[in-house]
């Protein structure tokens, strides 16, 4: 059976069995703060595990995309080295929310497996939780007996909670589960070594499929456990292993979901894909990295998180240059390759995962310009990490020089970390960290927010959400409330069972506002979304939480968010019409104060057209469009009626359509907005710049945002025009003004060139001969562009020249080092090493190549020193 075909066959055979089989999540968790990626099956449906909310259907089933790549699931180091761990993967799931349990899990799988797929029953075993009497867990004997009706006992096996007890992170649902492993060995094999003795060992003959996991308790944040309202089935089975067992192969990259991928990269490095799994088999593994870090990047874009220096951004930033280094340094690939894999990924996985098909061009741009940018520094600090190597001591790159490649040539300390250990060393990580400073350590993404459990008043779990309608509600109750910690800070949340407040979510910014308990007023300093729970973040905990309470929103605030929301959608609309339907949103941040938009563009927009968005907006707001809001719509029908849905967005089985005129704009969306379009009173474009490659970003202002802009704009350029006293032609005297200012340049130039002739003919007389080398340091009185071109000057009219000028520009010393080409070999000169040790008379650093090299220090003072040591330098 090919991939596709073992995806279809699992999602009938429980649709026949009354699942409803509903679409992956996005692979970027933007709705749980506890996860960074979707890394299993089970994340979209934590809230029907907690009870928060409860399904239509009991039973689901779908495919998901999952990735494990940072936190405690962190598969990224182990992808290529054997065959079948990957940072992204598809995981088949059937779930049951409060439904069946262990009896029709366990019989479910085996006759999927078994009559289904026609994986032979004596090659199949399962494995069950032993118990953790410390915890009050016992054995799970209930699983064994439903298993022994398929197994005899000696192929149901006893492991404890690393092997059979999942949980998703921390804190969250959890409980022990049964794994289900299979003999992939031959008939020899497994007659020599019972298949048993295998299980759990990572023997790549006797691999894990499925897991059922048998949810009943709520993992605690200080690690207690709390039994669930309602027991639950999660269970996982990971598509590519399954696809590698029925094709009769050894590992998941021999199947059908990576040859296309492994034949194209043979056919453009013109290298063989020999499937060696040895330590010295750099191509093949190589090939492996590339071709799985394709499919990680490509659907992260795809779900809108684009390459950043931040959080998941940073992740999927750290995947795609690790794939760069992985072909430039083992397949010989110097130019941007990855992104010309694409296609043949949309071909394979497209009609599975429509997104990948729609958005194909926009995220080969993306990769495509990642590519560029890291490879133009990738050969210099592949140079440099060599030069390192030789000069290590104790088999540790030091900190300091770990920190140096990341922050000059863009090297995640994961990618320092395996290029070291491939020459048998390892790295500072502690020095790394203390070099960093004040940066966020963003290798490690993953961390857990919450801390502390919530204080339940009520044991309702519904929270209403009644914004749209009205900002005050008179006559809540509290459900629960919590203190965490944040930025080292006590937070307090509470959770209502109605409210006003518009959790921040879809780029909306969450409301604030007050809250009355009795006679106690607290501030609402944001509100927040967690998974589909509405989170106030308070200035205080209530004192009195079982009484009233009196919630009510900042109008102000919420009025000026809810025209920069709308400003949003007309906005979107004007560049569909002006630039074009590829035009799509990836991206925005709405606040009282202004509007942020991100969007698909593959060059900069003219003026022209910025002009003409911003008039095309501006037409809507004369007309007063009046809102017209649909809510509850059944997405197939949302779907149908050309409401524009967005790639990345999580939608349910009911959406909210936003229409303002439907030949206009019509968009789903849960956000706030005006009544009217009259009410943004004017729309003004304030910046216009590039976020990506093929992502550009625009920040706007509407309604008094855009007066006060608009008046600051006028009071300046009043400014301006008393300085040219009252010019009436001010775009005349700002010329003259730059025109007489270039001339100035000129002249200052010409005396800065004449200066440095003058010290030219100084300077020659001061060369001396040093063991055969034209010798001088001096201390001359020139800015750096100067010094530069007096010093290659000097270089080219003698041969076998040393030549270092020192000069204080304001305070602080400026070093330059040229040495002629010939000194570098035949007296093993390196001016880019030699001017770092000079640089520390003078309290300063730098570097640069061996012939040509600058520092700078804070100390002029130590220029004599410097002189000085230079001589000795040549001398010895």
């Amino acid at each position: 059976m090919k991939a596709n075909e073992i995806r279809t066959a699992f999602l009938e055979f429980f649709r026949e069995r009354s699942h409803k089989i509903v679409p992956s999540a996005p692979i970027v968790n933007k709705d749980d703060p506890t996860l960074m990626f979707t890394n299993a099956g089970m994340n979209q449906f934590k809230d029907f595990f907690l009870g928060n909310q409860v399904p239509d259907n009991r039973r689901i089933a779908d495919t998901q995309k999952c990735m494990r790549v940072s936190g405690k699931h962190n598969d990224l180091e182990d992808v290529g080295r054997d065959g079948t761990h990957h940072t992204m993967f598809e995981m088949l799931g059937n779930w049951s929310i409060g439904d069946y349990f262990k009896e029709e899990a366990i019989g479910w799988s085996w006759e999927f497996l078994t009559e289904k797929m026609g994986i032979e029953a004596d090659r199949l075993y399962a494995t069950i939780f032993e118990g953790a009497p410390e915890e009050g867990v016992p054995a799970d004997e209930e699983a064994k007996q439903f298993w022994l009706r398929y197994l005899p006992e000696d192929r149901i096996l006893y492991y404890g909670k690393k092997d059979n007890f999942w949980e998703m992170g921390e804190t969250g649902p959890c409980g022990p589960c049964t794994e289900i492993h299979v003999d992939t060995r031959s008939e020899d094999e497994r007659q020599t070594t019972p298949g048993r003795e295998l299980v759990n060992i990572d023997d790549s003959g006797v691999v894990e499929i499925w897991n059922n996991v048998f949810i009943q308790f709520d993992r605690k944040a200080d690690g207690s456990l709390e039994s669930l309202p309602e027991k639950h089935v999660d269970t996982g089975m990971g598509f590519e292993r399954l696809c590698m067992i029925l094709q009769g192969k050894k590992a998941t990259y021999d199947t059908d979901i990576f040859t296309p991928l492994l034949k194209q990269i043979e056919a453009f490095s013109q290298k063989t894909y020999t499937g060696s799994y040895a330590p010295d088999a750099k191509i093949d593994m190589a090939m492996r990295v590339v071709s799985d870090h394709l499919r990680a990047v490509a659907f992260t874009i795809a779900d809108g998180q684009l390459p950043s220096n931040t959080g998941a951004g940073y992740v999927v930033r750290r995947i795609l240059r690790r794939a760069v280094r992985y072909y430039y340094s083992f397949l010989d690939i110097n130019q941007p390759f990855l992104h010309q894999l694409l296609p043949t990924l949309v071909d394979e996985m497209g009609d599975a995962f429509p997104e990948l098909k729609k958005q194909a061009d926009q995220i080969g741009r993306v990769i495509e310009g990642e590519e560029k940018a890291f490879l133009n520094t990738l050969e210099n600090g592949i140079r440099r990490f060599e030069a390192l190597v030789p000069t290590v001591k104790d088999q540790q790159i030091s900190g300091q020089e770990a920190f140096e490649l990341y922050d000059t040539f863009g090297f995640p300390i994961d990618l320092t970390r395996l290029m070291a250990s491939e020459q048998g060393l390892s790295v500072d990580e502690v020095g790394f960290e203390a070099a960093l400073k004040e940066q966020k350590e963003r290798s490690r993404a993953d961390a857990i927010k919450q801390v502390g459990d919530w204080t339940v008043i009520d044991d309702q779990t519904e929270s209403r959400f009644v914004g749209y309608d009205q900002l005050v509600v008179a006559d809540a109750r509290l459900l629960k409330y919590r203190t965490v910690q944040a930025k080292g800070k006590n937070q307090y949340q509470v959770v209502l069972n109605q409210t006003p407040f518009y959790g921040e979510s879809g780029g909306q910014i969450g409301d604030r506002g007050i809250m009355k308990f009795g006679e106690q007023t607290v501030k609402v300093l944001d509100t927040q979304k967690e998974n589909d729970l509405t989170i106030h973040i308070l200035s205080a905990l209530p004192e009195e939480p079982t009484s009233e309470v009196h919630a009510q929103v900042d109008t102000k605030l919420r009025e000026a968010t809810c025209q920069n929301h709308t400003a949003a959608h007309l906005f979107h609309a004007a560049i569909h019409e002006v630039l074009g339907e590829h035009a799509l949103q990836k991206g925005q941040d709405v606040r009282p104060d202004k509007m942020r938009f991100d969007f698909a563009h593959f060059e900069r927009p003219t003026d022209e057209e910025i002009a003409q968005i911003e008039a095309r907006v501006n037409e809507q707001i004369r007309r007063n469009i009046p809102l017209q809001e649909q809510r509850s719509v059944p997405i197939d029908e949302a779907r149908n009626s050309g409401a524009l849905m967005l790639f990345g967005e999580k939608y349910g089985d009911e959406v909210r359509i936003i229409t303002f005129d439907p030949n206009y704009s019509r968009e789903l969306c849960g956000g706030t907005h005006v009544n009217a379009t009259g009410e943004l009173g004017y729309f003004k474009i304030i910046t216009e710049s590039s976020l990506a490659a093929g992502i550009r970003r625009v920040e706007a202002v509407t309604g008094a945002g855009a007066e006060a802009y608009l008046n600051d704009q006028l009071t300046e350029l009043d400014q301006i025009r008393t300085q040219f006293k009252g010019s009436t032609d001010l775009v005349k005297s700002v010329g003259n003004l730059q025109e007489e200012n270039r001339e100035l340049k000129k002249q200052v130039e010409q005396l800065k060139s004449a200066q440095a002739q003058n010290v030219k003919g100084e300077l020659k007389s001061q060369f001396e001969q040093l063991k055969g080398i034209n010798f001088l340091a001096a201390k001359v009185d020139l800015d750096a562009a100067s010094a530069k071109d007096l010093a290659f000057q000097l270089e080219r009219e003698l041969d076998n020249a040393f030549i270092l000028l020192a000069s204080d520009q304001g305070g602080k010393a400026l070093l330059t080092l040229a040495i002629s080409k010939e000194l570098t070999e035949s007296h093993d000169l390196h001016a880019g090493n030699l001017i770092r040790t000079l640089a520390k008379e003078v309290q300063g650093g730098g570097g640069g190549q061996p012939f040509f090299a600058t520092a700078g220090g804070k100390n002029p003072g130590g220029i004599p020193r410097v002189l000085a040591l230079a001589k000795q330098m040549v001398s010895a």
